[in-house]
């Protein structure tokens, strides 16, 4: 082990940087490790075959949305799956409960929006959401400044079987141009 040396009392017109490279002019730089390190943790492993399933189940749900309408909604601006109150509409209707998620389908096309919203739904009903916004808008853009949107999405949100009831949220909150729908309080796979 070296000795230290003694101090000496700086020079005259000597600046901090010469004051340090004069103290470090003996150091020598330490030797990198001939080893290589690993991360402690590895990275979460990822669900291949999970996300093929939702891509498949979603891709389907958005070629049915554009068929036929096979489903028959009550009304046009409501749906509430059979065998529940008609409470929970009226409380859906009111916005009873907080909206977790939202999702704005303007500018896109009838599937990009049908596949959109499939996977909105996949993934909101994995996270646990509960009460969600869907912005479709009033189809002024639209030829014929005709919805183009509100019927395919309200049709595909009546064959998920997640969904439990949507409504068209007050004007404040949307009006016409949107739907808030309710989901299955049990999380999904």
């Amino acid at each position: 082990m070296k000795r230290p040396r003694p101090e000496r009392a700086p020079a005259e017109g000597e600046d901090d940087e010469g004051l340090f490279r004069r103290a470090m002019r003996d150091v020598a730089p330490v030797r990198a490790p001939d080893r290589v390190s690993h991360p402690r943790t590895p990275p979460p492993p990822v669900p291949v075959q999970r996300i093929e399933d939702e891509r498949a189940v979603i891709e389907e749900l958005s070629r049915l949305a554009g068929g036929a309408d096979d489903v028959e909604i009550e009304e046009d601006h409501a749906y509430l799956r059979p065998g529940l109150p008609r409470e929970v509409l009226r409380k859906l209707r009111r916005l009873h409960w907080v909206v977790q998620g939202e999702l704005d389908l303007h500018g896109l096309t009838g599937d990009e929006a049908a596949l959109a919203t499939a996977r909105f739904l996949a993934e909101s009903s994995r996270r646990g959401l509960r009460c969600l916004r869907i912005i479709h808008g009033k189809g002024r853009g639209s030829p014929n400044r005709e919805p183009v949107l509100r019927g395919r999405i309200r049709r595909l949100l009546a064959r998920k079987s997640e969904v439990l009831a949507f409504s068209e949220p007050p004007p404040a909150h949307g009006g016409s141009g949107a739907v808030i729908v309710l989901l299955d309080a049990r999380p999904g796979p």
